[in-house]
């Protein structure tokens, strides 16, 4: 978070609350478009040799499943985005292999599924 501080007053200086260092593993923000029962994205400690794939079978049912969509999801056909550009992660790649650092976000779309009954359409 950035700080503002009056250029007349002491120098405001102070240690990162939330670098690398002090979480388990890098932070992962992961959102799931046009689905507002989410209206957040969520963010996980994950390994970065943990491999992309995983994260779509193994993390995101954890997190998305009560969704009625969730089950519907063709992730062959999914649009993926990394701070808001459009991406194409590799599968079998970690996610440090493809790119993913600390506290980078990423999003997901999954065309023909836009919300509850397409609320979101």
């Amino acid at each position: 978070m950035s700080v503002v501080t009056n250029p007349k007053a002491a120098p405001y200086k102070f240690p990162m609350k939330d670098v690398r260092e002090n979480f388990p593993a890098p932070l992962l923000y992961i959102g799931w478009e046009d689905h507002l029962m989410f209206c957040a994205p969520v963010c996980l400690p994950l390994p970065p040799d943990m491999p992309f794939g995983a994260l779509m079978t193994q993390v995101l049912p954890g997190i998305y499943a009560e969704h009625p969509d969730f089950e519907r999801i063709d992730w062959n056909a999914a649009q993926w985005f990394k701070s808001g550009q459009p991406w194409t992660p590799d599968a079998a790649k970690s996610l440090a292999e493809n790119g993913l650092g600390h506290k980078d976000v990423i999003r997901f779309r999954t065309p023909g599924l836009t919300g509850i009954k397409g609320s979101c359409s």
